[in-house]
């Protein structure tokens, strides 16, 4: 399995620059690393080459990609074919083709999240490093498998317990019925069987995301008060999807210059951003990025023992925080962002006695 590293901030240029430096870094190392990008003018232009829709190599154990979201699609497109071939007797899609496909918004960020997870999967690669967009939509990409696993999670349940799956469990005649149109037995029992697949992917994705030795992101920023406001913000919404930051990267050409209260307990390295004709400079600048993922703080904590959850939230107060209860998990919302805990066997079922936001983390109390 590959570390997936990826950079957040509003510094585009310079967060592409780091992403490149560290592709190289790694690569340098003896790590097989894979660079992926999006079809961006600036990704090119510093590689200095056209940059294919399938992986070639530019440089001994480094290979770099490009996430064109139309051929993603496309490819996507024929893997939804076989399943529907697989679990339908009469498919109804497979008059329709991938290449006739528009690519709608939001789309590329999952069709880019996939194809990370299919090079991850391959095992070709010991590091994966994504020049995504750096901002809001990457953390929403990253937290996709805990979000859908949310979906999936409820609404099967919702099924199940619904009229129509009861109808379905219990009727000698819709059974037979179903058995006719579909090649596969829908019972309430088995209705996850063709969602199994799916549940698999989403599992592996959450817990890969909440390993820091998996994924893990670094804050890219300059001194810029506006830019370092920004960049807390996104810090504190990729802990809300459970996304690990592992440090701060302070593009600033002063050696003396000072983050380090903005971003505590974060480690910030100083990095020089020299011209694309001398890369060296630039990666002897980068931190050990895999010590310093491991290191930081763990966006949430649950203590059985004492009944509580700790999510850590930087860059927000207590009144950008708001925490519910309506069904069986607990509801945080941060910013734009919602996450839905998942509790553990010993505090299903319990209500919230209490939460207090202290030192940037939100204590919730069962």
């Amino acid at each position: 399995m590959a570390l997936i590293l990826t950079f957040l901030g509003k510094s585009g240029v310079a967060r592409t620059k780091i992403a490149i430096a560290a592709a190289k870094l790694l690569a340098s190392q003896g790590k097989r690393v894979l660079l992926a990008g999006h079809p961006e003018p600036t990704f090119q232009i510093l590689l200095g080459s056209t940059i294919a829709p399938d992986p070639q190599e530019i440089a001994p154990n480094l290979q770099v990609v490009q996430f064109q979201a139309s051929v993603l699609l496309e490819r996507s497109w024929d893997e939804v074919k076989k399943l529907e071939a697989q679990y339908l007797r009469t498919p109804i899609i497979k008059e329709v083709f991938g290449q006739e496909l528009v690519v709608l918004p939001g789309m590329d960020s999952a069709l880019a999240l996939n194809a990370i997870r299919e090079y991850d999967a391959s095992g070709k690669y010991d590091a994966i490093v994504y020049d995504s967009a750096g901002d809001a939509s990457t953390i929403r990409t990253l937290g996709l498998p805990e979000s859908l696993s949310w979906y999936v999670r409820r609404f099967r349940q919702l099924f199940v317990n619904s009229d129509l799956g009861k109808t379905i469990s219990e009727s000698p005649l819709i059974q037979p019925l179903i058995s006719t149109f579909f090649n596969i037995n829908w019972t309430a029992d088995n209705f996850a069987q063709p969602t199994n697949q799916a549940n698999n992917f989403l599992e592996k994705g959450k817990a890969a995301l909440a390993d820091p030795k998996r994924i893990a992101a670094f804050l890219v920023t300059t001194a810029d008060p506006i830019e370092v406001a920004s960049t807390r913000y996104l810090w504190g919404s990729a802990q809300q999807v459970g996304l690990t930051v592992g440090g701060v990267l302070l593009v600033s050409s002063e050696a003396n210059a000072n983050l380090s209260e903005e971003f505590t307990p974060l480690p910030v390295s100083i990095i020089t951003d020299s011209s694309t004709s001398d890369w060296q400079p630039l990666i002897d600048s980068l931190p050990n990025f895999e010590a310093q993922a491991v290191q930081a703080p763990k966006p949430i904590e649950i203590d059985t023992h004492n009944r509580q959850v700790r999510l850590f939230l930087p860059g927000f107060d207590k009144k950008q925080v708001k925490l519910t209860q309506y069904g069986p998990e607990v509801t945080v919302e941060a910013g734009d962002q919602r996450r839905n805990i998942s509790l553990p066997p010993a505090l299903i079922g319990r209500s919230v006695t209490g939460a207090k936001f202290q030192n940037n983390y939100l204590i919730i109390s069962f």
